[in-house]
């Protein structure tokens, strides 16, 4: 699932490919994925494209007509990407038969599809009239790269909140961006339990967290901000230290990277620097000694 840095690295792209040059057609092969009705998406035809930006994991263009503002607005969910053409191609895309949800034509010859990879369909888009028109992006949590996320901000998020701190991290409404997969980065960098309830944490915690949490998204972002939407996910799977890496050494202590599964997904930490040894339990595992 593209987080936070993925995100902001496709706004970045996009800033510096498509700003100015204006939307010459659309074409929606999965009608589903179009969240809006009004104003409709044949809005943005002929509209210039002023602006890229990022809320939470939504990624907003701007764009200007004579008459209005339209933003197109995207969300990329768990398997949805932006696949970009410098020359876009001119095959006709056929709905029900391929992977690509939005193709957006631009005055430049280039242009862009979203797709979605797989049967469970999530990816989003929107036409709005302004960014706070679209639910999501109105419920969103702080940022926690803006600058007014500070180690305060963090210890008033998880002062009385008797949640598991990996749910904390990871939900939009509490703080923006941050899905699975940066949820262990952080944790393992902060030495923290992925259960650790978040009221629970001391001041010494709450330091390590916030320095942890800003660092490595902080780092993520500037990687992924030099990188065309092509590379960036492998980037992202390379920059790893214990998501997606069960079975293998801890970058810290050579410790066996441990994964706890559930239904969709799966989390992964280090026992020796995150839990003082002790391994979680793994829950599906668990089910089938039963």
């Amino acid at each position: 699932m593209p987080e936070m840095p993925e995100v902001q690295g496709l706004v970045a792209f996009l800033q510096s490919r498509i700003v100015g040059v204006s939307v010459t057609s659309v074409a929606v092969a999965n009608i589903a994925a179009l969240k809006t009705f009004d104003p409709p998406i044949e809005t943005l035809i002929g509209a210039t494209i002023t602006g890229v930006e990022r809320h939470g994991k939504f990624i907003d263009v701007h764009t200007q007509t004579p008459d209005a503002a339209p933003h197109l607005i995207f969300h990329l969910a768990k398997a949805g990407w932006l696949r970009w053409y410098d020359t876009l191609p001119q095959t006709i895309i056929r709905p029900g038969k391929t992977p690509i949800a939005l193709r957006i034509a631009l005055s430049d010859g280039s242009g862009f599809d979203l797709t979605e990879a797989g049967t469970k369909k999530s990816l989003a888009f929107y036409v709005a009239r302004s960014s706070v028109d679209v639910a999501g992006i109105e419920r969103l949590g702080p940022d926690p790269l803006d600058a007014r996320f500070t180690r305060a901000t963090l210890a008033q998020i998880v002062a009385g909140r008797r949640t598991q701190i990996k749910g904390v991290l990871r939900d939009q409404s509490i703080i923006a961006g941050i899905g699975n997969a940066y949820s262990d980065e952080i944790l393992h960098v902060a030495k923290m339990s992925p259960y650790a309830l978040a009221t629970n944490l001391g001041d010494d915690e709450i330091d390590n967290l916030f320095a942890a949490l800003t660092a490595t998204l902080t780092e993520a972002v500037a990687a992924a901000s030099t990188k065309p939407p092509a590379a960036l996910k492998d980037a992202k799977r390379r920059g790893m230290r214990v998501h997606g890496r069960r079975g293998e050494s801890c970058p810290e202590c050579g410790d066996t990277v441990r994964s706890v599964f559930f239904a969709d997904n799966s989390l992964e930490y280090c026992a020796t620097c995150q839990t003082g040894g002790k391994v979680l339990a793994d829950r599906r595992l668990s089910r089938l000694l039963k």
